[in-house]
């Protein structure tokens, strides 16, 4: 890869002692075992491939090639392959970011911090960091959202004691006081993807339900006649509004219970109806008044009393 700026030289043998690492090297974390690995085939077939470094005073400065490095002082070697570039601070950066982030050599958490601090120090936007790494857009972005998590569970990520798809499950609840919880749940527990999310589901909560309101009020005139289909149906009756519609729900257990329910709301009707025709036959059989229709009233009043009464 060739950078604008750059001037490389040709490789060089120097005393491994002259060959410091780099304070901002976006790697932090070595594996003892990935080392020992490393060290054996280094000893075995060689330094196959010289660490990348810049002159710094008397000494050289490593960009990239950390790893091998300190391998080769695990073998005690004197000497060192290196290969020399010119570059400022931020250039040197830039080299040693985009050398891990190709290689995929970091963990989650230091690629996220890598990405933003190429973002901050080449003033680079998520889209030109994307096309410089060679990846998508998306993965750019989903890597800095890794530093929406709490610190606990950045930690975490780093020591590779939860998963990437832990911090995404984390990261799907929508308060910070839900995120806090869960990552305490997965550092008193062991738990897994699948559980983590049944857990932030009970921990979103409604802010993690699509346009999730207040319940409306029931009116007290629904209460009453819902109460009084109860005693009258015995079984459980609910009167509620459903977008913008008024619905009553009657439970039955079986098909037994829905027929049973079903012969007495249209007995009820029937007998409705029969008390109507005899109201109205009573009101037509009563002689006409001239002059008032008191009469008729009261005759009315008396027969739907009578009614009633039946």
């Amino acid at each position: 890869m060739v950078i604008k700026g750059v001037k490389e030289r040709v490789p060089d043998e120097v005393s491994i002692t002259l060959v410091q690492p780099n304070p901002e090297q976006p790697r932090t974390y070595f594996k003892q075992d990935d080392l020992e690995e490393l060290a054996a085939s280094i000893e075995k077939n060689g330094l196959l491939q010289p660490v990348l470094v810049r002159s710094v005073g008397k000494h050289y400065q490593i960009i990239a090639g950390e790893r091998r490095w300190q391998a080769c002082k695990m073998l005690g070697m004197k000497t060192i392959a290196v290969r020399v570039h010119e570059a400022d601070d931020d250039k040197a950066l830039e080299l040693a970011l985009i050398e891990n982030l190709q290689r995929s050599d970091l963990n989650p958490i230091e690629e996220a911090y890598g990405v933003r601090r190429l973002m901050e120090r080449c003033g680079l936007s998520q889209s030109e960091v994307a096309e410089t790494l060679s990846k998508g857009r998306s993965t750019v972005a989903n890597a800095l959202r890794l530093l929406e998590l709490p610190e606990e569970a950045q930690q975490l990520l780093f020591e590779e004691k939860i998963s990437a798809g832990h911090a995404r499950t984390i990261l799907s609840i929508p308060t910070q006081e839900g995120r806090q919880k869960l990552t305490e749940r997965m550092i008193n527990e062991k738990i897994s993807v699948r559980e983590a999310e049944t857990i932030a589901r009970l921990f979103a909560g409604p802010q993690g339900v699509p346009n999730a309101g207040a319940r409306p009020l029931v009116p007290v005139s629904f209460k009453k006649a819902a109460r009084s289909l109860r005693e009258a149906l015995q079984t459980n009756v609910r009167i509620k509004t459903v977008q913008g519609k008024n619905k009553i729900e009657i439970e039955f257990k079986d098909e037994e219970e829905l027929e049973q329910l079903f012969a007495f709301i249209t007995a009820s009707g029937k007998r409705r109806d029969t008390q109507k025709e005899m109201l109205e036959n009573e009101v037509s059989k009563t002689p006409e008044t001239t002059g008032t229709t008191g009469a008729k009233t009261a005759v009315a009043t008396d027969a739907a009393s009578t009614v009633d009464r039946t």
